[in-house]
């Protein structure tokens, strides 16, 4: 049992942006030798964060395995339809979804991803921006079938995994133009950091960001009361990193994410090769003669 911890809490202490890469590069599959002498697929560690929501829940309450590998082959055959990039929260995405009640039948919305939740086909990201001095958010199934397109406009993360602090901060830090357009990466050139710090507009606030340890917030004890600061020191838990059985119990063991992994690797590294053969063929058109 300490020994399965401590590789589930090895695995959980990868720091997730030193290992993030280009996501547009593709490399053959590798392989490498088990201990039986079989050659056996090599899984990249990056893939953790990159395709999180094919991961369960960690509560017991809610797993249940022939549900969870149902819906794994419902993602692939959704992901040979609709070609699903892979962003993170901090990018900034268009999505086209249809719409009835729009004259074009579809409805296009460009916001800042603040929030990913939830696993498996109920797996959703949260967009926002700010329209006409309104704050607008959409919340997105991932394998929505109404969805027609997603499109990363800038790929970049954030000092924080949610943002929802842009909803009591100052409009600029939300507002993107629709016609905004997209942002490449050279090819091999890793996901890059962004460490803006937001300020944040005066109090009341929709939630209590000063006891949430935030990293993307600038100076919020300027915003509170003494009282609320001494309610923030009784609230801090320090020792919670060094708690292995909690880190345990929130995670999935490493030996499952390989096992999962394993499981639906091939067929989305095959469908990154076609979805990148395709966008090549979209960029060039083959000139025709005139007269």
């Amino acid at each position: 049992m300490l020994s399965c911890i401590s590789r589930v809490h090895r695995s959980t202490r990868l720091n997730s942006l030193t290992i993030l890469r280009n996501l547009s590069k593709n490399s053959p599959l590798q392989f490498e030798n088990a201990e039986n002498g079989e050659k056996k697929l090599s899984i990249p560690q990056e893939n953790r964060f990159m395709y999180q929501e094919f991961l369960p829940d960690p509560e017991l309450k809610f797993r249940n395995q022939v549900r969870e590998k149902l819906e794994r082959s419902d993602m692939i055959k959704r992901r040979s339809v609709i070609d699903i990039p892979s962003f993170f929260v901090g990018s900034i995405l268009s999505v086209t979804s249809a719409d009835k009640h729009d004259p074009n039948k579809t409805r296009k919305f460009v916001g800042i991803c603040i929030q990913k939740r939830y696993c498996g086909l109920r797996h959703e990201f949260v967009l926002r921006n700010v329209v006409d001095n309104l704050g607008i958010e959409i919340a997105y199934d991932m394998y929505d079938p109404t969805i027609h397109n997603i499109t990363v406009l800038r790929l970049e993360k954030r000092l924080d995994d949610d943002l929802l602090y842009l909803r009591d901060a100052l409009p600029q830090y939300s507002t993107f133009p629709f016609d905004m357009e997209p942002e490449y990466l050279l090819d091999g050139a890793p996901v890059p950091i962004n460490d803006i710090k937001v300020k944040l507009k005066p109090r009341p606030w929709v939630g209590r960001w000063e006891r949430k340890g935030y990293k993307g917030i600038d100076d919020v004890d300027q915003h509170i009361t003494e009282k609320m600061k001494g309610q923030k020191k009784k609230l801090e838990e320090p020792w919670e990193k060094y708690d292995l059985m909690k880190e345990y119990r929130r995670t999935i063991p490493e030996e499952e994410q390989e096992e999962i992994f394993s499981e639906v690797f091939s067929e989305l590294h095959q469908l990154s090769l076609s979805n990148k053969k395709l966008k090549k063929s979209r960029v060039y058109v083959k000139p025709k003669k005139t007269g």
